[in-house]
């Protein structure tokens, strides 16, 4: 039998018998090769041949299947193989891989088969690989839906986001950045001490006060592998298996920073005490630094929100007051085209004006009265054109405090 007709009789089989089938025949084939399988998923050859630290061929012999897909965001076409045999060149030796895709329900599972002169060819080979893609660089490690994906977009969308152009209440900004800069230059006195070196950070406060942004932040001033979780339920593995994944990847990253974003929204009450062991169990988590933001502190359990080792140190962003108004608005001020600046005496009338914005709505309001400016195409300041859009939202922060409100109470009726 040869590799075509093999490829064509496996994928006719159950999809349970289809790995065992493809192996014992290679095993028939090549009977001299060593033969080394799976379907890790940090095994991409194609990514490491396109670094260029190894050159893949596809062989002739067989039909090789490669789909093309269409990139909408980055205008450009992607081809990426679904059934192919690859003639490998790494290092001076040759190696061959069997890569086979099928379909387990809504999932696809890809299969490779390497084979190779020795074992320790092949699983050198295979460790190269793995360790090059689980490496991350200029890219976030994303979490969803039970797998982790490198995002690339993401890490660049994030760059533009610096402590130089955050404002926040009093010495909060500095307080973070010094938290996180001490704690990985820190790493000799923790062992000193017998100290195990994780941190556990927890931002707490209402949407709209700096936190993802401060995130963003410190993902580009501290300079440390990002891990970012979206979500910790997926349709085939269970919470509790994914936190388990989540946890093995960041051991496996640090030094690294791990970013659980909205945690009251991922913790339940099946996957706490899993989470709770995962976080400050026996694993030494060592390097981590786990940042938790939660705009509802009251949702999290006491476990979790008061007891230091787990989060060790909780920052609270709340609503700026007149002064942090005020830096806030002359910073947006000095960006304006020169037509556009605000007098003292107009930012003094907004500041008192917008007393309970948060730093969203006050970005807002900058951005509808701009674009109001730019529509009527005139010459006069937009003080005026502020003072109208501060009453405006105003009424939809009144509506949106009324409709939370009516939810708790529902919340709490239904309890």
């Amino acid at each position: 039998m040869n590799i075509q007709q093999l490829i064509t009789e496996a994928l006719s089989l159950p999809n349970n018998a289809i790995a065992y089938h493809i192996s014992q025949e290679l095993v028939a084939i090549y009977p001299k090769k060593v033969l080394l399988e799976g379907n890790d998923s940090t095994f991409n050859l194609e990514k490491y041949a396109e670094a260029n630290l190894c050159q893949i061929q596809y062989h002739s012999s067989i039909h090789n299947q490669i789909l093309t897909g269409w990139d909408g965001m980055e205008n450009h076409l992607y081809k990426y193989t679904e059934n192919a045999e690859f003639e490998v060149h790494w290092q001076g030796q040759k190696i061959d891989i069997l890569l086979m895709s099928w379909q387990e329900g809504y999932c696809k599972t890809r299969y490779y088969w390497i084979l190779a002169d020795s074992r320790e060819l092949a699983e050198s080979f295979f460790t190269a690989v793995c360790d090059w893609n689980s490496e991350i660089r200029e890219e976030v490690l994303v979490f969803e839906d039970g797998y982790w994906a490198k995002n690339p977009e993401l890490f660049q969308s994030i760059k533009s986001a610096t402590f130089d152009n955050l404002i926040l209440q009093g010495n909060l900004k500095q307080d973070i950045q010094d938290d996180l800069a001490n704690f990985f230059a820190s790493q000799e006195i923790y062992t000193t001490y017998g100290v195990p070196w994780k941190r556990g950070i927890l931002f707490i406060g209402s949407p709209g006060n700096g936190k993802t942004h401060t995130v963003k932040a410190l993902i580009n001033h501290i300079q440390q592998p990002c891990l970012y979780v979206k979500s910790f339920q997926s349709e085939y593995d269970t919470d509790s298996e994914n936190i388990r994944k989540v946890f093995k990847q960041a051991r496996q990253s640090a030094p690294c920073i791990l970013v659980l974003e909205d945690l009251d929204s991922l913790l339940t009450d099946d996957n706490r005490s899993f989470f709770l062991n995962e976080l400050d169990g026996f694993a030494a988590n060592e390097g981590i630094v786990t940042i938790a933001s939660t705009n509802h502190p009251e949702r999290l359990d006491p476990a979790i929100r008061d007891r230091p080792s787990r989060f060790d140190r909780k920052y609270h962003f709340e609503l700026p007051d007149d002064s942090v108004r005020e830096a806030y608005i002359a910073l947006w001020n000095d960006r304006l085209k020169t037509a556009m600046h605000l007098s003292p005496e107009s930012i003094n009338q907004i500041v008192a004006m917008t007393d309970g914005f948060s730093f969203a709505y006050l970005k807002e309001l900058f951005l509808s009265s701009m674009i109001r400016w730019m529509g009527a195409m005139t010459t006069t300041g937009i003080a005026e054109i502020m003072v109208s859009q501060i009453a405006v939202l105003r009424e939809q922060m009144n509506s949106t405090t009324a409709s939370s409100e009516s939810a708790k109470e529902l919340e709490t009726a239904n309890k």
